[in-house]
């Protein structure tokens, strides 16, 4: 058996797509990272999840989608911009809006919301608001590395549409359970929106 440990990380550097060696806290690691912690997040989710009792949309099916859509981000992440074009992994055509449709399909089954939220109330409803917020911080990451190696526009898209996908399932989740969300204030940036 092959070892997994290759011992080539113990000075504090990491292999990247393409060969190059960079520091373990690079931006590009750091904003890699922030998504892997994410995609666990969302696999603690997913082994959280009820058997399918016919009750609306089934949470596990997307989710399991964006863990598949995250593998393959992160190669794109962890690729400089100018080798982006050998790395064999893509992104699927219809990604954003794909993933509008399936925010508007919760939406539509959890009511509108006009207020911020304390995260908590289910089990469940509470660990889809912590991956939503573990995606924001991967968002915040992946905007400070496009400043410094472009990336492409569909990522950043993707994960800040993946953060409202995570909260409109933990407003779903609530909803299903018949759970009361707990208001803290309304939006008064959508209400000067109108």
């Amino acid at each position: 058996m092959k070892r997994i440990y290759t011992r080539t990380g113990d000075a504090g550097t990491t292999g990247i797509h393409g060969g190059e060696r960079v520091a373990k806290d690079d931006v590009r690691i750091e904003a890699n990272g922030a998504l892997d912690e994410l995609n666990c997040h969302i696999g603690i989710i997913r082994s959280m999840l009820p058997e399918q009792s016919g009750q609306g949309i089934s949470f596990d099916a997307p989710l399991q989608e964006c863990q598949q859509i995250l593998m393959a981000l992160m190669s794109l992440v962890a690729t400089p911009s100018a080798k982006r074009a050998q790395n064999p992994n893509s992104l699927p055509d219809n990604l954003i809006p794909d993933i509008e449709s399936q925010i508007d399909r919760f939406t539509a089954e959890a009511g509108e919301s006009v207020h911020f939220i304390l995260p908590g109330g289910t089990p469940l409803a509470a660990r889809m608001q912590l991956a939503r917020a573990v995606c924001r911080r991967a968002e915040r990451r992946l905007w400070t590395l496009h400043r410094q190696d472009p990336l492409p526009e569909e990522i950043l898209r993707y994960i800040n549409r993946l953060s409202d996908l995570l909260f409109v399932m933990a407003r779903c989740e609530l909803a299903r359970q018949n759970w009361p969300e707990e208001r803290w204030k309304a939006f008064t940036y959508k209400r000067a929106a109108k």
